[in-house]
């Protein structure tokens, strides 16, 4: 079991890592590499499209080895990941719109916002379950 779960995460490491880097070179390509060449640039985000499908299907993977109380501690997480960065995501959004606040409403700082309550959450359902 112990055997199978640190391939698990390790897979999911890869995958993520090589995720954020072809997210970087999608990013930052066009740019700095090879100057808005849009047969490159589609090429670098179809690249990147495939690994997050690739880093999701691992996240899956070590998710289905969990025993049930790191699902549920899991599950009770996103689940109030999700509502919240709805609910979040949008009234953010709708301050740009409605001319509330004067900078942009970043994606960026949505999936902030995103990853820092999953942690929290998590780290408070482990220890309300443990």
């Amino acid at each position: 079991m112990k055997k199978e779960r640190r391939k698990n995460m390790y897979n999911l490491a890869i995958w993520t890592w090589t995720w954020v880097a072809t997210l970087a070179i999608a990013t930052f390509g066009p740019k700095y590499i090879w100057d808005n060449h849009t047969v490159l640039t589609a090429l670098a985000v179809s690249v990147n499209f495939v690994h997050g499908i690739l880093m999701i299907v691992a996240n899956r993977k070590m998710f289905n080895n969990f025993d049930e109380l790191e699902r549920k501690i899991h599950l009770e997480s996103l689940a109030l990941t999700l509502g919240l960065a709805v609910v979040v995501g949008l009234s953010y959004s709708l301050l740009e719109v409605t001319n509330l606040i004067t900078n942009n409403a970043e994606i960026s700082y949505l999936i902030i916002f995103i990853g820092l309550t999953y942690l929290i959450l998590v780290t408070i359902n482990t220890r309300r379950y443990a």
